[in-house]
């Protein structure tokens, strides 16, 4: 790491010398340019070097004054108050002129003035700061050339960066993956006995905050081995061919490092997909290339594993995915209850909780978190009590900082007209009341009419169940819980609003989905028309597009017509959500279910 330090100061040594010569640049434009404008009142007070001799030949000259190596002098005319200044193009000549005008008896006073360093260093430096510039861009360009103060190194000595698997919680089947990789790195020779070959490249997929980078450190850290990260961005810069090079500099260093891991983060910035080879792709393809030829030459007795992580695999180009390179792709899902139990207990060891706390009940309401978002909700949860003034973590913090996080920040001060209140009001009991009569849905939670993030009231169901398919059924009446707000809306106020804006977005996508995705639909029966390209979708007929968007609306309009139905049913239920909603502003899901029963 002292080494890492060194490269960083001496980068950082470079830049500011090149700011400070650009700086000096400046400055000298800027000067001259002041110069340059007042050229004008210079000459009012400047006399030519012609009339100079004259004047000396004339015996008008007073006083000479000028400074040893300079072709710059002042000049003092007799019956004239101000000093000239004169140019003259020989100064040892024009000295010895002045003195035989001496000796023929002209009274001039010669005055010569010893040289000042800092006027000769002031009239050079401009001269040579193109050269310094462009001898410090060539250093720098060099320095680039190689990693620089990019691949952040792990040394096994560093117990401060030593991850364990002890400390990666709820990916227990993807560490028992990786612990022959572990187990290679320890003792290769066992594995070379065999004539067994461990996969050269592991491919870490799943979305932001898995823990991808966790269980990569983790690896690394069983091992005991170096560790070289860096991210897929960091390759590509501004010179061309940079990236390919800091891809050969990054395996060299792995080599002489060996055993060790290197672990490329956001491989799909310089891992997708070849396209044509012109401007800044042209770039992008040399790094791709140079990182398949290098995975693709490691030595069998060299033991360096690459580890790359992605939340975007199917942008990957297919000759990186080809065994031999990046052999095993590993999906790191989002965690299940139990898993989430796990890191909540490893986030919450240094976070002061009260005696009536449950970890496990933490777990159950926060289903689909990732184990970024979970430590996220811990954090909140500490900063909320400690705002309160708590002296530990409550249940009620808790639960405020799920909600921050899920839906936004309260905004008590925002002042809402008694109409949009009541509009509110209806829309979240709708989605309440129409989702208390269908069976699949989740059960209530919360109601707020309170405005948080960028809505202005929200319905919060308990997920205390991790799924994994969701049947077609629970689909449809997803869309009807969705519609609740907007039949609310129509049939209690006889109005509607943009507040179903993102219900509608949500319930049309589910809609899609099952059209073309997931084949649920009647009329075109189980087939997968997901495409990026709409010509592709011709093979099916000219008109398929009509008939999927027919699809679409049908499901669309019986979701509605459904929610309008349930609305009609119980709507002396929704008035008395409405009002508590009004009077309350938050209702539980217990004082719910009172109203309702």
């Amino acid at each position: 790491m002292k080494n890492k330090d060194k490269k960083k100061n001496k980068s950082k040594i470079y830049v500011a010398i090149i700011l400070g010569l650009i700086i000096l640049l400046i400055a000298g434009i800027s000067a001259y340019m002041y110069l340059d404008k007042n050229k004008d009142k210079k000459d009012e007070n400047t006399v030519a070097y012609t009339d100079l001799i004259k004047q000396v030949d004339a015996g008008n000259i007073e006083k000479i004054e000028m400074t040893v190596g300079s072709t710059s002098l002042k000049v003092k005319i007799k019956g004239e108050e101000e000093e000239k200044r004169a140019i003259v193009p020989n100064t040892q000549a024009f000295i010895e002129l002045i003195q035989e005008k001496v000796k023929e008896g002209n009274e001039i006073e010669l005055i010569q003035n010893k040289v000042n360093p800092l006027v000769v260093i002031s009239q050079n430096i401009f001269s040579i700061l193109p050269t310094l510039i462009m001898i410090a861009l060539i250093v720098l360009l060099f320095q680039m050339q190689g990693l620089g103060d990019k691949g952040r190194i792990y040394d096994a000595e560093e117990k401060n960066t030593r991850t364990k698997f002890e400390d990666v919680a709820g990916l227990d089947e993807e560490k028992a993956e990786l612990v022959e990789i572990v187990d290679f790195l320890k003792k290769p020779e066992e594995f070379h006995k065999m004539g067994a070959k461990v996969p050269r490249g592991v491919l870490l997929c799943g979305k932001p905050g898995t823990g991808k980078t966790l269980i990569a450190k983790a690896i690394a850290g069983e091992a005991n081995v170096p560790f070289i990260s860096m991210s897929g961005s960091e390759f590509i810069e501004m010179f061309a061919g940079l990236g390919a090079s800091r891809v050969r500099k990054l395996f060299e260093k792995a080599r002489k490092m060996s055993p060790c891991i290197i672990f490329i983060d956001e491989i799909d910035a310089i891992g997708a997909r070849r396209t044509s080879n012109s401007g800044a792709e042209s770039e992008n393809n040399q790094t791709l290339n140079q990182l398949l030829v290098e995975m693709d030459g490691f030595e069998t007795e060299e033991n360096i594993i690459v580890l790359a992580a992605t939340n975007r695999p199917e942008m990957l180009d297919k000759a990186l995915l080809r065994p031999g390179r990046f052999d095993r792709q590993i999906m790191i899902a989002a965690p299940d209850q139990k898993g989430r139990e796990e890191i909540l207990k490893i986030h919450s060891k240094d976070k002061k909780f009260a005696e009536d706390v449950s970890l496990k009940s933490i777990s159950e309401d926060t289903a689909g978190f990732t184990g970024a978002e979970l430590a996220n909700v811990l954090n909140e949860a500490a900063i909320i009590a400690t705002v309160k003034k708590h002296e530990a973590i409550t249940n009620q913090d808790l639960e405020d900082a799920v909600k921050k996080v899920t839906v936004g920040i309260e905004k008590h001060s925002r002042i809402i007209s008694q109409k949009d209140k009541k509009l509110t009001a209806y829309h979240e009991a709708g989605h309440a009341i129409v989702s208390r009569y269908l069976e699949t849905q989740n059960d209530i939670k919360e109601v707020s009419i309170i405005p948080r993030g960028v809505a202005g009231g929200y319905t919060m169901y308990k997920t205390n169940e991790d799924k994994y398919y969701i049947a077609k059924t629970e689909m449809e009446e997803k869309m009807i819980s969705l519609m609740g707000g907007r039949a609310a809306e129509k049939i209690a106020l006889d109005d509607i609003s943009t507040g179903a804006s993102n219900d509608l977005e949500v319930a049309t996508k589910i809609a899609k989905d099952m059209v073309t995705v997931y084949g649920m639909s009647d009329t075109l029966g189980p087939i997968s028309l997901k495409t990026d390209d709409p010509n592709e979708l011709l093979v099916y007929g000219e008109k398929i597009e009509d008939v999927i968007g027919a699809e679409v609306k049908i499901l669309i309009d019986t979701a509605y017509a459904d929610a309008q139905k349930i609305i009609l049913e119980h709507m002396d239920k929704l008035h008395a959500v409405a009002k508590a909603l009004l009077e309350k502003e938050v209702i539980s899901g217990k004082e719910f279910y009172e109203i309702v029963g």
